[in-house]
């Protein structure tokens, strides 16, 4: 037994206007189509549907027990073709996303791959700049969301922020330093060192602050804006560097190695995440690519 959806869809059409004519009108179909629909219906279900008379058609038992039926499965064709509307590879929209220097090179590409891989109709517009102009830009709506170091926010009561990722701070060293020697270094101890500061999204804000509470005065040698310049540095002896584990590898672009230690006095800790605008509507595009930041945040931290 084949039913024909059609056949389904004009029977509840009869049953509802309680005649063949009226049932016409709304289908806007000829009177002998359905007539036909409704003599296939009752063969395939092998009962009578309706009892027929002079002004109409009035349901059977049975007709009454189809007709919950019918209903049911028109609302299950339709949730179905909802289902297949919403598909990922089938939304549209656009996404601005403001992101900081150093999330573009360290979070926002593997991000990025894996929202448009999900949903690659969705217009993605990226705006990189100062953590505090992001802010501004989130605050007067011109921004959706932004990718940044949430433990640096100014603008709290403005903007939602969610962290994803926790990154502790530690000491980098050549493989050859003497300091490696011990297990954790205090600050004390890498005072006299030549150090590498990171120039970057108010990262050397951070460990001005330690160096300011433990009542010394770092030896810097040298300011930089690049990661990979820092990694070098460090690797070739140039001097230390206090930095976020989530920017450490072990080997510089020329492949000398470098190593990491855990510093004995309290140091904040780097969180990077989602920030967006306080009590604003979430467009569809928004919420997609918050679900898929959290999902890539839980992959990573397994």
């Amino acid at each position: 037994m084949a039913i024909s959806l059609k056949n389904v869809r004009y029977f509840i059409a009869v049953a509802e206007a309680e005649s063949i004519t009226g049932a016409t009108q709304s289908l806007n179909v000829s009177q002998s189509v359905v007539t036909e629909s409704i003599k296939m219906l009752e063969a395939d279900l092998g009962t009578a549907l309706f009892t027929r008379h002079a002004r109409g058609m009035v349901l059977t038992h049975a007709g009454h027990q189809f007709l919950r039926h019918a209903h049911q499965i028109l609302a299950a064709v339709r949730n179905a073709q909802q289902a297949m509307t919403a598909r990922p590879d089938t939304m549209v929209g656009r996404l601005n996303i403001g992101v900081t220097s150093l999330m573009t090179g360290y979070f926002l590409p593997y991000l990025l791959d894996r929202y448009r891989r999900m949903f690659p109709k969705v217009e993605v517009h990226v705006v990189e700049d100062q953590r505090d102009y992001i802010e501004h830009l989130l605050v007067n709506g011109e921004l959706d969301v932004a990718v940044l170091i949430v433990s640096n926010l100014q603008n709290r009561q403005a903007l939602e922020a969610e962290t994803l990722v926790e990154s502790p701070y530690r000491l980098w060293l050549p493989v050859n330093h003497p300091l490696l020697e011990l297990g954790s270094i205090s600050l004390q101890e890498i005072a006299g060192e030549p150090l590498i500061t990171l120039k970057l999204d108010e990262l050397e804000d951070v460990t001005t602050s330690s160096w300011r509470a433990a009542g010394l005065k770092p030896n810097i040698s040298v300011r930089t804006t690049s990661v990979e310049a820092a990694r070098s540095l460090v690797a070739t002896s140039a001097g230390l560097s206090i930095l976020p584990d989530v920017l450490y590898r072990p080997w510089s672009l020329d492949g000398d190695r470098l190593e990491v230690r855990s510093i004995l006095e309290p140091m904040p800790t780097l969180e990077v995440g989602i920030a967006w605008r306080r009590g604003s509507r979430i467009s569809e595009a928004t919420r997609n690519f918050l679900l898929v930041a959290r999902e890539h945040s839980r992959s990573h931290a397994r």
